[in-house]
């Protein structure tokens, strides 16, 4: 595993971070602001250098986003033990996505052609700003010559890329996959644009205490950054080299709401589709789950359909499993927060600890499940899911299990 987040730079201070509730939201730094400016808090990332990770040359040519997914890609290769120069390269892939992509660039590169005409533009331009960027630079990179993908379904998206590269695996097309997804969207044109939808908070006088999923005073999501790399691969391709297997992914569900491009279905029904046919391609009754990782971004809406449609599938089960959102913490990063969350969970799993959802003081009207207020839980758990929610109603759930060798 490998990350990159609001809280840290690598698995390591982002995991230390989730479980001690600390938040990684503050005032944004990236851009100046200006008092019209309604929104001025994000989960900014504040020490990454890539070129820790990426010679410095080469990361010049890449956009922040790409920077990053790369950086959590070389943590988790490092972290895998797999030897990427030898064996073969053609039974290797990557799925990893991006929510928006190079918006920084994109930004950038129009401000060059409005000062100084098309003449200024750079020509590395389309090469940083494409969504694919970061799958392909990791492809190069570690000389993955199967399966390369680049998912983009908004939130969702690095939910939809692990689940893909689980089913390559399974189907037999592939022994190791690189999944997850990255983004770098803390900017002018998203930060206005998103505020100008009424759907960041505004709580920038307590940027710590703004990102408050299920609470009854929350007022919208807070826009943050980072990425999150997984490698996967098959069972006998573990064993057979003496990994160290963190988590069993075993469920992958996805559905769409075709309900409204930027709003989910009041009742969640896309979202309790999703989580059904994860659990279902798990092979285990919903009882069998014992904590959810909530999409939960902190919006009125959002929270609510989530609520309703977890306590609609679970039935009785739903006050015995716990649900936490680590966007409580992190902020919202979009294409990367599938990729961030699951890693959250394959931890949760491994450690029997589960993070809580901070700034969570007084539950909304009939939100009466485990939120896992504040506090971290102790707990062991042997199947876990991940939900991940995005406009345009793209809805994925993946399922994790303890691995305890079995």
């Amino acid at each position: 595993m490998g990350a990159v987040t609001s809280l840290g730079v690598g698995v390591t201070p982002t995991w230390a971070g989730l479980i001690e509730g600390r938040s990684g939201i503050s005032t944004i730094t990236t851009f100046e602001q200006s008092d019209q400016w309604s929104v001025r808090i994000a989960g900014e990332i504040r020490d990454f250098d890539p070129t820790t990770r990426i010679e410095h040359r080469e990361a010049r040519k890449m956009d922040r986003f790409c920077q990053m997914g790369l950086a959590a890609a070389h943590e988790a290769a490092e972290h895998s033990g797999i030897d990427f120069a030898a064996g073969d390269p053609f039974r290797r892939g990557v799925a990893i996505g991006s929510g928006i992509g190079g918006i920084i660039t994109i930004e950038a590169g129009h401000e060059r052609l409005l000062e100084g005409g098309p003449r200024k533009i750079s020509p590395f331009t389309v090469p940083m700003l494409m969504v694919n960027a970061c799958a392909g630079h990791v492809s190069i990179t570690f000389n993955l010559r199967g399966a390369n993908t680049a998912t983009a379904t908004a939130c969702a998206t690095g939910g939809h890329a692990i689940g893909s590269a689980f089913h390559l695996i399974q189907r037999g097309d592939a022994d190791v996959m690189f999944a997850g997804g990255s983004e770098a969207a803390i900017s002018p044109l998203c930060i206005g644009s998103f505020a100008a939808m009424k759907a960041l908070s505004t709580r920038n006088d307590d940027p710590t205490r703004a990102s408050r999923p299920f609470d009854r005073d929350r007022d919208g999501f807070i826009l943050g950054e980072g990425a999150a790399i997984i490698i996967l691969e098959s069972l006998e391709h573990a064993r057979a080299r003496g990994a160290t297997i963190y988590a069993e992914i075993c469920g992958y569900g996805t559905s769409g709401d075709a309900y409204h491009i930027a709003a989910p279905h009041p009742e969640g029904t896309g979202a309790l589709r999703a989580m059904e046919v994860a659990i279902a391609d798990a092979g285990v009754n919903p009882d069998a789950i014992g904590y959810i990782n909530a999409h939960g971004t902190s919006t009125p809406l959002g929270d609510a359909a989530e609520v309703h449609a977890v306590k609609e599938l679970f039935g009785d089960h739903a006050k015995k499993l716990a649900m936490s959102s680590t966007k409580s913490m992190t902020g919202h990063a979009l294409g990367a927060a599938g990729g961030i969350e699951s890693v959250a969970v394959i931890m949760a799993c491994r450690e029997g600890i589960l993070p809580p959802t901070t700034n969570l003081d007084a539950p909304d009207d009939g939100f009466d499940l485990d939120f896992v207020a504040n506090v971290a839980q102790e707990r062991t758990v042997r199947y876990a899911l991940n939900n991940s929610f995005g406009f345009g109603g793209h809805n994925v759930s993946l399922v994790f299990k303890r691995y305890d060798g079995d």
